[in-house]
């Protein structure tokens, strides 16, 4: 869609002073990028994690931009733009840049129900399971999150502003391309994924979301936050615009959150029940209760609401899915789904790309092999809690695990203790080693590991892959953990296709022959 704004009626949209001289300026595009600014064009200048944008305003002037949105956090003073382009100085460069992208295409935001859900584990899982019960009751909705964006009209494919990104939460230039995409393709709610990141850096400051969900709060990300107090702030935001809120009430972080002073209207608090809580559930609170596990064909679990009583079936294995399964269904309930319907599109969810994925091997291999985005010691320790529930005493776990690099350095060691307690063989590998050099990432790793347990380090994770193929033993249950849905792997010299699945059947292939 073409878009021609007056820099006077955009500036008023975004709430951003402009200079009564300037505001009959037409603004053809806008970008964070100098590389891609045109004539006509407005260029807003951040200060980045890693690179500050307002050292390229004089190239962007150079290229056509007829305005410049100046980062001013710091109030230097210091604004070096050749004379003619209109300076727009702001307080907050992410934030203005946001509410600008929201001017830029209407405020789609305002016509849709927004769903957003936070934590640092079973994101992905709860947004795609909620946005398949909706697809099922035949409410159109939208879904953005780390494996997929979809609209009711289908897949959408956006190119970031920076290729090379991986981002759960998109950046405000796709953000709301995206939401706006949705609300003229008919979307009624969109279901997304919120990082840390996307709130601590303002992605998400025009949003205001109908219903919040949070799932859990473990190690994660304090490369950007510093610490754990940092991290819970920066998620506690998403409460701040959020009218409903649904939160994992057995986690320490979701149970202080329940009892912060915010503007939330409504608590959903959930919870597992033990058999020796006798308690009375307060009001507007669920629990979950008589789960029974079933392996690798999931769990069946009983949840209780002030208003109904349901048995549920969620076909994703592992314990900590019953929590992901139980809020996904109490917001599917919140926006008005039948709880019929509820039970019978938990009970067809065919599971989520890259979370306990298996991959078809031959049958002469008797072992079996899953892909998983466990990237965190808690998720890495949940999901070996979750496969010790159904292997048989003569099978072994095999884990392949790697570490990202320029990220967060104190959960290496950790992952190593987890491996060390759950696996019986582990192959230490690579995992987006980014610009760190794999000797550092791999030296922290090795710190946490016990010298008395069984593993091996191979850098390349292809080459450990297909190591970990060919040395497999009958009945051998081999976990690929880390990547999940990525279909590349970054390393200094960029991001490279990189397909886990495809490694495993060729390597299953040159050692058995035939697939299943």
């Amino acid at each position: 869609m073409n878009r021609v704004w007056t820099l006077g009626e955009l500036c008023k949209e975004a709430g951003i002073h402009c200079p009564v001289g300037a505001r009959d300026r037409l603004i053809h595009g806008m970008t964070s990028d100098s590389r891609r600014v045109r004539e006509g064009w407005l260029f807003i200048a951040i200060k980045g994690l890693h690179v500050d944008g307002r050292q390229y305003a004089r190239d962007a002037v150079a290229n056509g931009a007829v305005a410049v949105v100046w980062d001013d956090a710091e109030a230097d003073g210091a604004c070096d733009i050749p004379t003619g382009a209109t300076v727009l100085r702001v307080s907050d460069g992410r934030r203005a840049m946001a509410f600008l992208w929201s001017a830029w295409y209407g405020h789609p935001e305002r016509r849709l129900c927004l769903v957003g859900v936070t934590g640092t584990n079973g994101k992905t899982t709860v947004t795609t399971l909620l946005w398949h019960i909706l697809q099922r009751a035949g409410r159109p909705s939208g879904l953005i999150g780390t494996v997929e964006t979809l609209s009711p009209k289908g897949r959408l494919t956006v190119c970031p502003v920076n290729p090379e990104a991986a981002m759960t939460t998109p950046d405000p230039e796709e953000l709301f391309l995206i939401l706006d995409r949705m609300a003229r393709d008919g979307a009624e709610i969109v279901v997304m994924e919120v990082s840390s990141h996307a709130l601590a850096l303002g992605k998400v400051e025009p949003l205001y979301f109908d219903l919040a969900v949070m799932t859990n709060l473990t190690c994660e990300h304090l490369d950007l936050h510093g610490d754990m107090e940092q991290y819970y702030m920066a998620k506690r935001q998403l409460f701040e615009k959020a009218t409903v809120a649904i939160v994992n009430a057995a986690d320490r972080y979701g149970q202080r959150l329940m009892h912060e002073p915010l503007p939330v209207e409504k608590w959903i608090s959930c919870h597992r029940l033990a058999a020796s809580d006798t308690y009375q559930i307060p009001h507007e609170n669920a629990y979950i209760e008589q789960v029974q596990l079933l392996g690798v064909e999931g769990s069946e679990f009983r949840l209780v609401t002030p208003t109904a009583q349901v048995r549920l079936r969620c076909l994703i294995p592992g314990d900590y899915n019953v929590t992901n399964a139980a809020e996904a269904a109490l917001a599917a309930l919140e926006l008005g789904v039948p709880l019929l319907t509820v039970k019978d599109a938990l009970s067809a969810f065919p599971g989520v790309c890259g979370r306990m994925e298996r991959v078809g091997i031959p049958k002469q291999a008797n072992c079996t092999v899953y892909i998983d985005f466990a990237h965190t010691p808690d998720a890495l320790e949940n999901l070996l809690r979750a496969v010790h529930g159904f292997r048989r005493p003569e099978q072994r776990i095999v884990l392949l695990f790697g570490c990202g690099g320029d990220r967060d350095r104190s959960k290496r060691g950790e992952m190593a203790h987890v491996a060390c307690r759950m696996a019986d063989m582990t192959v230490l590998t690579s995992d987006n080693s980014r610009t760190e050099p794999p000797e550092q990432i791999m030296s922290d790793i090795l710190k946490g590991m016990d010298k008395e347990r069984e593993y091996v380090v191979i850098y390349d994770r292809a080459e450990a892959i297909r190591y970990t193929v060919r040395n497999a033993k009958a009945g051998d249950i081999i976990l690929l953990c880390g990547k999940g849905h990525e279909a590349y792997e970054i390393d200094k010299e960029g991001k490279h296709p990189f397909s886990e699945s495809a490694i495993v059947k060729q390597a299953a292939a040159e050692r058995w022959g035939t697939y299943e």
